[in-house]
This record gives structure tokens, sequence and C-alpha cells, in this order.
């Protein structure tokens, strides 16, 4: 179709079903338009020699991709401040209510907000694009417009740049929109933002409700391992374990489909072990570094060194016994006659928060092994009653994680909704 020729060229146009479909119902009255035609386009002209050593306490704000993180209005509370002179030098740059912000360089690349109140004067970095509505088209709807399935997808396809993702601003000036008069377009935002504002507080009840689920069995964990029961006995890590030993402290060759697994700290989540993308090494450097670390079924994987506290179980599977580990996972062999492994978990998950006290190092912190060792906990002195303590756990972890699924799911689906709205709005089906 001609708006894809005239507004994206060539690349898009092989890969175009969102630009064709919604051109297709496109309503007789709408016309279709490129950005640069209804809108002004202002970014900042490089960094002009600006380095983060010129940031003040106080004057305009200076804002980046940080203020794009919070909703649909810029947000000023990560902005920096900057000289008078560093402000004015680009008067074109200088943000009025209403202006439209796309990030167009980096991580945050897509991302889009308008601004709303500005507490003060305020500009933003080279990684921000303004955009600044002409008489024919309302902020709103603008804004509305950008954040849109179709122009993301559109600004996916234009990505640029090896290393550092960007948009380049003439792309975004031939941006094509399928522009309504401006009172069709003010019944779409009324009908967005009254759609949104429910999203809004749906959403922010389901991670209410999810973070509320997490908040119950942690305190219910915690209140098991605080307020113990007769028969519990004072111990340490070190006379309850067989062994307390870390990975291996150099590297090891790879080798893809070897079937032997070096994992490290990032593998370690969530109560277990993750294979997915998991390192392979070959046999010979597997069975040197297996010696030290001898993974069975039922061991404690806890990471010690970066993100602290990560703790898995060992799995029943082919693959623990094919399985080594870097020098960031510390390995706990449970003496089995004396502390059951679920139990064990359970107890030292209640007690991260001493892990983390325990650990030391200035640039990244390590929880040392003869820490480890020294950990004191109680338990008790019976078997069978640590494993009736782990399956009340276990089962108050199942229901916890199965409301988890339900609130995240609402979640995903309340996205999707607002997704679903967003298309239908700027395909004419509203």
């Amino acid at each position: 179709m001609r708006i894809l020729k005239d507004g994206l060229g060539r690349k898009h146009r092989e890969r175009g079903d969102a630009g064709e479909h919604q051109g297709d119902a496109m309503k007789k009255d709408w016309q279709r338009k490129q950005l640069g035609e209804l809108a002004e386009l202002k970014g900042r002209i490089g960094w002009r020699g600006l380095t983060a050593k010129e940031y003040t306490k106080s004057g305009p704000l200076f804002l980046s991709v940080h203020s794009l993180n919070y909703g649909d209005y810029v947000d000023f509370r990560d902005a920096f401040h900057i000289s008078e002179e560093r402000y004015v030098e680009s008067p074109e740059i200088i943000l009025q209510r209403d202006d439209v912000l796309i990030c167009k360089d980096g991580a945050g690349i897509g991302k889009v907000g308008i601004v709303g109140e500005l507490p003060d004067r305020s500009t933003i970095n080279s990684s921000l694009l303004l955009i600044r509505s002409g008489k024919g088209i309302l902020p709103k709807f603008l804004y509305r417009c950008l954040s849109s399935p179709y122009f993301q997808q559109i600004v996916n396809s234009r990505l640029n740049g090896a290393t550092t993702p960007h948009l380049y601003q003439r792309d975004i000036t031939e941006f094509p929109v399928v522009l309504p008069p401006l009172p069709e377009q003010q019944r779409i935002v009324s009908i967005l933002d009254e759609a949104f504002e429910g999203i809004a507080t749906a959403k922010a009840n389901a991670e209410s409700n999810l973070k509320n689920a997490r908040a119950i069995f942690e305190s219910h964990l915690q209140s098991v391992f605080t307020h113990r029961g007769k028969g519990w006995v004072w111990t340490t890590l070190d006379d309850v374990w067989q062994q307390i030993t870390d990975g291996k402290h150099g590297d090891c060759k790879g080798e893809v489909g070897s079937g032997f697994y070096f994992l490290s700290a990032k593998d370690v989540k969530a109560g277990t072990l993750n294979y997915e993308n998991a390192r392979q090494i070959t046999r010979d450097d597997f069975e040197e570094t297996h010696r030290r670390t001898n993974l069975e079924a039922g061991d404690i994987l806890i990471t010690n060194s970066g993100t602290i506290g990560r703790m898995a179980i060992a799995p029943t599977d082919d693959k623990t016994t094919r399985t080594t580990f870097q020098k960031s996972v510390a390995i706990l062999k449970p003496v089995k006659a004396t502390i059951d492994s679920k139990f064990a978990y359970y107890c030292l998950s209640s007690g991260l928060t001493r892990f983390v006290d325990l650990s030391a190092g200035a640039a990244q912190k390590n929880l040392l092994l003869r820490d480890l060792r020294s950990y004191r906990f109680a338990l008790p002195r019976s078997l069978d009653q640590q494993r009736v303590v782990a399956r009340k756990l276990d089962s108050l972890s199942e229901e916890t994680q199965r409301l988890e699924s339900i609130y995240q799911q609402k979640l995903v689906a309340l996205e999707a909704l607002k997704k679903s709205l967003l298309h239908q709005a700027f395909s004419g089906q509203l």
C-alpha cells in the first residue's frame, strides 16, 4: 500500500501486516498523514559537550528515559538538574505542557510519555525526542497513537545499530498516522481514558493481591521458625551437613551438546535449577570439577556471590549427576539421618536476610563458606517432625503459587485488553 511505501520504505513494506491492516480499516472521513505533517519534532543535537559532571543540585530539570517509566505522564522524580546556561542553549527542546516524548535510543527505545504539569523549567537529553502537536491533532490522541501496538511494531521494525538500538528522527517524522477529524479524536481519547483508568485500577488490585499472597507465605514461614515447638534444638550448619563446598574457582572448556552442565548463580532460581541455555562443558572438565561438588538429589544450592541467598534443591533428575557449578554457588550436602532436605530448604529460606548480613566484600558481596558453616538455627530432633513441617509449608507454597499464577494471568489479560483497545481505536473500530 502507498502508506507503507511513502511512510516507511522497503524494510517495513516487506513485513508490514500491521500498516496494511490499519489502512484497510480506515473510515471514510479519516486521512492518511505522516507524523511530520501533524507535529513538530525536535531533539537535542548531541550533548554539546555536556557531561554528568555538570549536573547541579538545583536549577532546570534535565530528563532522560527514566521519566517515561511511571505511566502515561512524564515523571520528574528521576530528573537531574543543569545550569541555566545549559538550559537556554537549546530553546527548541524546552518542554511545554502536552508535549509528547519518545525514547529513540538504547534499551528504552519506543517508550512514550506525555507532559502534564511541569514542576519546573525542563529540557531533555539526547536519547529523547520532543513531539509537539499541531492544530490538526490532539496531544492525547497523538500520545495514544504512538503507544498503540501498530506504532510499537513499526518501532521494532525500524531499529538500527548493532550495539545500541536507535530510531532516526527522519524515520519518526515519516511514521504514518491515520487521522480522524478532531471531534472523533476527542471521542476516542475519552473512551480510552475511561477504559484505561478502569484497567489501571484492576491492575493495581491484582498487583496488591499478588504481593499479599507472597507476604502471607513469608509471614507464615517466619512464624514457623520463630515460634518453635517442643523438641527443637539449636545447631550449626557444620553439624548437620556432611559437606559444605562451592564450585570450581576457574573456568571450564565449553562443549555444546556434551550433556555435562556447568551452572552459575543465574541458574539457581525459584527453588530449583534452570537448565534453559545452560552451559555445557567437556567430560574431562566435568569429571575434574565433579570430584569437588559431587551433586546429588536433595543437596541444597545457595548463591554466594553477587545476588546472595537464592536457593534450590537439587532435583531427582538424570541431569543432576551430570551437573557441576561455578564458584558463585555453594553446595550443601545434608546428613540424611539428621536433617530433611526440604525442611532445611525452608529453614534456610527463612533466614535469607541473615545470609546477606553475613556477606562480605565491597564491590561484590560474597557469602563465605566459613560463615555458612557457623550459621546457627533450630530444628526438631525428629526427622518425622521435620517432614511434617516441610509438608505443611509445601501445601501453603503450592496454594501461594496457584494464587500468584491467577493474579499474573489477570495482569497479562489486562495488558492484552489495553493493547486490544488501542488497536481498535487506531483501526477505526471504536
